[in-house]
C-alpha cells in the first residue's frame, strides 16, 4: 500500500545532511503574499500525512505549504535521528532554508511543538507565527517524581532491548489511538490507517525514542521551557484538548501566561490530537490568527 497523501499535498524529495527528506506542499495557484506555514508533526508512529492531514487542503489556496517527516519518523531515510529537540529545530531551519523559506507560520502538534519553540527561541527571524498544538516542553516533571524515575529507567535501556520493546507495543496501535483522543470516531480513516500502517513498518519508533532518551531525566524533563518562555516574543496561538491524556493541558495553561504574546484555546471534550479531532474549531482559530479570515 502506498503511503498516503493528503488531499491538496504532493510529495517530494530533497537531499539534506547526507539523506533524503520527504515533503509533503501544496502550492496556491497565484501568488498571495501570506506568509508560508512551516509544519511539525508530532512522535510516536506520527508523520507529516498523518498530523497535516486537513492543512494542506484548507490553507494551500492562500499560502504555501510544507510539512517534512522528520529523521527517524516516516519516509526520511539516512538521516540520523538527533532525539534533542534544539538540534531537531536546527534541522527543522535547514529544511525551511532548503525550500526557500526566510520566514514562516511555524505549526507543531505534541513533540513537535516542543521543537517549534526551540525553532522560535533559536532562529527569531525565521518564525513569525506560532501554532502550538497540545506541546511538549512545558512540564518540569512528568507526573510523580516516581512515575519521572520509572521513565528515565527505561529510556536507559540498551538499543537490543528497547527497540523490541517498542515493536511489541506497536502491535497494539489500535488501542493506542483510542486512548489519546476523546471521540476516534472524529479521526479521518485514511489517518487511522496511516498511522497502523506507520506502526508497523516503522516498529522501533526510533525518532520518537531518541526524542525520549534525550528529554526524560531521572529526577525532571530536560526539555522543560517555562523558565525561557519569557524570551520568546513571537505571536502564539496554543490549541490543547482539555482532556490530552498524553500531555497535560496545564504546560499550555501556565505558557499562556508566561509567554509575552499568546493566547489559548482549551478545546473541550477533545484529546491529544486536537487538530484532528477538532478539526473545524482549528481551522477557525488558526485562520483567525492569522487575519485570514
Amino acid at each position: 500500500m502506498p503511503p498516503l497523501i493528503p488531499p491538496g499535498a504532493r510529495a517530494s524529495f530533497i537531499d539534506l545532511d547526507g539523506g533524503r527528506v520527504r515533503l509533503l506542499s501544496a502550492e496556491p495557484a497565484e501568488a498571495t503574499g501570506r506568509s508560508p506555514l512551516l509544519l511539525i508533526h508530532g512522535g510516536g508512529s506520527d508523520n507529516a500525512a498523518i498530523s497535516w492531514f486537513h492543512m494542506f487542503e484548507n490553507f494551500g489556496d492562500g499560502r504555501r505549504v510544507v510539512a517534512m517527516d522528520l529523521p527517524g519518523f516516516g519516509y526520511t531515510e539516512g538521516i540520523e535521528a538527533a532525539g534533542d529537540p534544539r538540534l531537531t529545530a536546527d534541522f527543522v531551519a535547514r529544511v525551511a532554508a532548503a525550500v526557500g523559506f526566510d520566514r514562516a507560520v511555524v505549526i507543531g502538534v505534541s513533540m513537535g511543538g516542543d521543537i517549534a519553540m526551540n525553532l522560535a527561541l533559536r532562529f527569531p527571524l525565521l518564525v513569525e507565527r506560532l501554532v502550538l498544538i497540545g506541546p511538549g516542553g512545558l512540564l518540569p516533571r512528568m507526573g510523580s517524581k516516581t512515575a519521572q524515575a520509572l521513565v528515565w529507567a527505561a529510556t536507559r535501556l540498551p538499543d537490543a532491548v528497547i527497540f523490541p520493546m517498542a515493536a511489541q507495543a506497536n502491535k497494539f496501535v489500535d488501542q493506542a489511538v483510542k486512548s489519546m483522543v476523546a471521540d476516534v470516531g472524529t479521526l479521518p480513516p485514511e489517518v487511522r490507517e496511516e498511522f497502523a500502517k506507520e506502526a508497523r513498518r516503522n516498529a522501533a519508533s526510533e525518532g520518537y525514542l531518541r526524542y525520549n532518551q534525550a528529554t526524560v531525566g531521572r529526577r525532571a524533563m530536560r526539555n522543560n521551557l517555562l523558565p525561557k518562555l519569557h524570551a520568546l516574543s513571537t505571536p502564539t496561538l496554543i490549541f490543547h484538548g482539555a482532556d490530552d491524556p498524553i500531555v497535560n493541558p496545564r504546560g499550555s495553561q501556565i505558557a499562556s501566561r508566561s509567554l509575552p504574546d499568546a493566547r489559548l484555546v482549551l478545546v473541550p471534550n477533545c484529546g491529544h490530537w486536537a487538530q484532528l479531532e477538532a478539526a473545524d474549531r482549528f481551522e477557525a482559530e488558526v485562520r483567525g490568527f492569522l487575519g485570514d479570515r
